[in-house]
């Protein structure tokens, strides 16, 4: 199997919607709705100054994605993101491909001149903090928190 890693193209919208309603699916605080993810992917595609979403891909099937969505951060005097929706289809989990598309999302940021990434990940998810934590994360004393401004 050969598996490229790009960003993503509009093209890829569907399979995009596809993997966040598996993602949000098995995540407590979100809900899928095909309709917004779809929306809110358009939104990045479109304006790469928002940010961009980078896939694994075998031929034309998206196996893979991760967004990095772009911010200014005062503490570190310039560009910083936000890496959010990393997710790679169960089947094919296991096989290296999650770690190749994190790094690889971790090295274009880098080299688009992102001086730190922060990233949100459930409490209970020890697969995925141990992925995080491999790839140079650390955790932060910050809490998050959410106000949600429209219903």
């Amino acid at each position: 199997m050969t598996v490229a890693l790009e960003p993503a193209r509009l093209e890829d919208l569907p399979q995009l919607v596809e993997l966040l309603g598996i993602l949000f699916a098995q995540e407590r605080d979100f809900s899928p709705d095909a309709e917004k993810q779809k929306r809110g992917l358009r939104l990045i595609l479109e304006n790469s100054a928002l940010g961009r979403i980078y896939v694994a891909r075998e031929g034309a099937r998206v196996l893979g994605s991760v967004c990095i969505l772009r911010s200014v951060s005062t503490v570190e005097g310039g560009p910083a993101g936000s890496l959010e929706d990393f997710i790679v289809r169960p089947e094919h989990r296991g096989q290296g491909i999650g770690k190749r598309l994190l790094a690889y999302a971790i090295n274009q940021s880098r080299a688009a001149g992102l001086l730190r990434l922060i990233l949100l990940t459930d409490g209970d998810n020890a697969n995925a903090q141990r992925i995080y934590a491999k790839a140079g994360f650390t955790r932060s004393g910050m809490l998050p928190m959410r106000l949600k401004l429209r219903l």
